[in-house]
């Protein structure tokens, strides 16, 4: 089992920065990789960015050029920079790892509200 911890969120004027906070901890030799989702209610989870391995990221479309992802691999944390705010990005954001064998593991999710 792996058990993730977020930080960060919050209430931030369009245009504005936040940064999210995932720690992971229990099973964690090995994780595959360490991501971003977000949640819109009503709306399908959907992927904001991933950083596979060390180094190897994916953004949506709709974050390139404004989000940073970045992963400690021997503090197994990952780190979300959310720059250039925009009120379409207010959401419930979610960690989500994959250990050695590929299982998914979900945060239990963080707030973020960017007001225009």
């Amino acid at each position: 089992q792996v058990q993730l911890v977020e930080s960060g969120g919050g209430l931030v004027q369009a245009g504005g920065s936040l940064t999210l906070s995932c720690a992971a901890s229990g099973s964690i030799i090995g994780l595959q990789s360490m991501a971003w989702y977000r949640q819109v209610p009503g709306n399908q989870r959907e992927l904001v960015a991933r950083v596979i391995g060390g180094s190897a990221t994916i953004y949506a479309d709709s974050v390139k050029g404004r989000f940073t992802i970045s992963r400690d691999v021997a503090k197994n944390t990952a780190v979300l920079q959310m720059n250039s705010l925009k009120p379409e990005d207010t959401a419930v954001y979610y960690c989500n790892v994959q250990d050695r064998f590929w299982r998914a593991y979900w945060g239990q999710g963080t707030q973020v509200t960017v007001s225009s």
